[in-house]
């Protein structure tokens, strides 16, 4: 396998606006992942990324085994669901996620067998449109927490001239660790993976994106490198300023190439292709064992969580067995969050599953809420936001329902990453406003 060209540090080409500064709470960055006992039922929502949702191809007693196909669809935006976990399929009903809607799911009770569908095997890929089906066939969404169907990402129109990779290594988000331990714990898969893209997809560079404040993970990337590689190696390592929203797309995109992504466009637009370290790597293993994407490591964290990790475990796994695998609480939380404190979801139970876009859960106490208080007009939520808007005014036009202000304010180039909310000095949650704003605009644009 070729490897990454060990003294080929970049430093970042462009300046990324505006962001903020919180606190790492890197808790488990030096804890191995480590695996958890499967549960004795999973339950898997046939809605785990953006795009149309799948339909169920099993129903109630049915047996399965890990990597079967248990839904799918027709249509273009999405990927397959696999089993977890074998054993018999119990209900097949909606369920609730833990963004409060509801979702077919397909629950399986396992039998302890562990049993690998019989249909598995490494893929055959030599070309561009195997490798876009094989991908397709794993199930890959992006594992940093957006959870768009990877095989659409990589199937970039020819005249968008895409010729650069940017692996996004920053994790730039408080508490959470899994793609700094797929630094540590899977660096040659990240590399067999990068190089495999990079062939067939016929990228002219790509970029490795790390923060400064991961010198190992740095290190471990440079220590398997191929000191005697040809001069023409196109696979680059930089590292980044530790600073907040350093891991958005857009951002990751500007700081990598210096090139801007349009407004309300994608990365492709700009000639990028952006994938999350440990989407890299799967691709890699996948591509080497042929087995799907069924379980994922996630980090369990937070002031309130007795024994903070790093755990993999089967996608469909409750939050609160991942909790109780993790010694469960100290004291009873305030908060529970479905990923990252900036971005994340706030949980109003623990009975919900785990997705595959799902990094981590953070449980908190009383300390981490502030209460809300009036504007003080201060600016800093507008100086925070890496876009340039005024969340402050959005805020306003969102108590009147106004979506033609709120479009005129730009609105639809909010990425969402909290930097308002958390520079607002009077703690208001200014990005739940974004997010009401832009159902309002949909809800009027379908009138």
């Amino acid at each position: 396998m070729k490897s990454l060209s060990a003294d080929a540090i970049l430093k970042a080409v462009g300046r990324v606006r505006g962001g903020v500064m919180p606190a790492h709470n890197k808790l488990t960055a030096e804890m191995e992942s480590v695996r958890i006992a499967p549960p004795e039922r999973v339950v898997l929502p046939m809605q785990q990324h953006i795009g149309a949702p799948c339909m169920p191809t099993v129903k109630v007693g049915d047996t399965v085994s890990i990597g079967q196909v248990i839904g799918d669809t027709d249509k273009y935006v999405s990927a397959p669901i696999h089993a977890s976990v074998s054993g018999k399929v119990v209900s097949v009903a909606d369920v609730r996620l833990a963004n409060g809607r509801m979702a077919p799911a397909v629950t399986i009770e396992n039998d302890g067998e562990d049993r690998l569908f019989e249909g598995i095997a490494p893929p055959k890929v030599t070309n561009r449109e195997e490798l876009l089906q094989a991908v397709r066939a794993s199930g890959l969404v992006g594992l940093g927490g957006a959870g768009f169907p990877t095989h659409v990402k990589l199937n970039f129109p020819a005249d968008k001239n895409v010729d650069t990779l940017v692996v996004n290594a920053a994790e730039c988000e408080p508490y959470i660790t899994v793609d700094y331990r797929e630094c540590m714990e899977n660096a040659e898969n990240i590399l067999g993976g990068v190089y495999l893209l990079a062939d067939l997809l016929q990228f002219k560079q790509v970029v490795i994106c790390v923060e400064d404040n991961k010198p190992k993970a740095i290190e471990v990337l440079k220590s398997i490198a191929d000191k005697d590689l040809h001069e023409g190696n196109k696979v680059r390592l930089m590292t980044l300023k530790s600073k907040y929203p350093q891991g958005a797309e857009k951002m990751m995109v500007l700081s990598a190439t210096g090139r801007v992504v349009p407004a309300g466009k994608l990365p492709a637009d700009a000639g990028c292709v952006v994938m999350n370290v440990g989407s890299v790597a799967f691709v890699n293993r996948y591509l080497t064992t042929g087995k799907p994407l069924t379980s994922r490591t996630v980090t369990v964290s937070g002031d309130c969580i007795k024994e903070p990790k790093n755990i993999r475990v089967p996608v469909g796994t409750s939050v609160h067995q991942i909790i109780d695998a993790c010694g469960g609480f100290t004291k009873d939380p305030v908060k529970i969050i479905a990923g990252g404190p900036m971005m994340g979801t706030a949980l109003i139970d623990t009975d919900v599953p785990l997705l595959k876009s799902n990094n981590a859960v953070l449980a908190f106490s009383e300390s981490f809420c502030k209460p809300e208080r009036d504007c003080i007009r201060c600016g800093r939520c507008h100086a925070a936001c890496p876009m340039g808007l005024i969340p402050t005014q959005i805020e306003n036009y969102v108590h009147l329902k106004d979506a033609e202000m709120l479009e005129k304010y730009g609105i639809g180039v909010c990425m969402e990453c909290g930097s308002c909310s958390y520079a607002c000095p009077s703690a208001k949650p200014l990005v739940q406003y974004m997010r009401l704003a832009k159902e309002i605009v949909k809800e009027a644009q379908t009138k």
